[in-house]
């Protein structure tokens, strides 16, 4: 019987009733991935606002600061990590110049080439958002153990990792 908080459950359990020649397991998995999916786009949003970021602004800062001191990345990089095209990428890369969280330089290797360097204002806010961010998905699992969690973590990347490999 369903759970009178667990909306997936009430949608299961009608199906079940409408369809029981059908196995609705997966959707007692699934259907919940995508709500939660759907919170913790809102969590993000929420954490990056807070911190006066776009989502994609903090994608890009983000790739700069995972790269350590000096926080500096190709465009190219930058694109390899952010999967976006290279129009796109430049598009960012302009807008962050422009609100001066990022700098342009000349790539000291490479005479040609350009290297991405973040602003002190640039990781000012991208260290306030993702420790916003850190803190809110914390707040999510906080009713999961952190064995619960690992077990969780180690479950969906093995789905996830399926799934890349073009499993159904």
């Amino acid at each position: 019987m369903a759970s009178s908080n667990d909306e997936v459950a009430r949608i299961v359990d009608a199906w079940q009733r409408e369809r029981p020649d059908l196995d609705f397991s997966p959707l007692e998995v699934l259907s919940r991935v995508g709500r939660l999916a759907k919170l913790l786009d809102r969590a993000r949003r929420q954490a990056f606002t807070r911190s006066e970021l776009e989502g994609w602004e903090f994608d890009v800062l983000a790739a700069l600061r995972r790269a350590g001191a000096p926080y500096q990345l190709s465009p190219k990089q930058l694109l390899q990590q952010n999967l976006v095209s290279s129009g796109t990428m430049t598009n960012r890369i302009d807008r962050l110049v422009t609100r001066g969280l990022v700098t342009r330089r000349e790539d000291p290797n490479d005479g040609r080439g350009v290297l991405v360097e973040m602003t002190t204002g640039g990781l000012t806010r991208v260290d306030a958002a993702i420790t916003r961010l850190v803190d809110a998905e914390a707040a999510m699992l906080g009713p999961l153990t952190r064995t619960e969690q690992k077990r969780l973590a180690d479950a969906l990347k093995r789905l996830s990792l399926h799934m890349d490999e073009g499993g159904e």
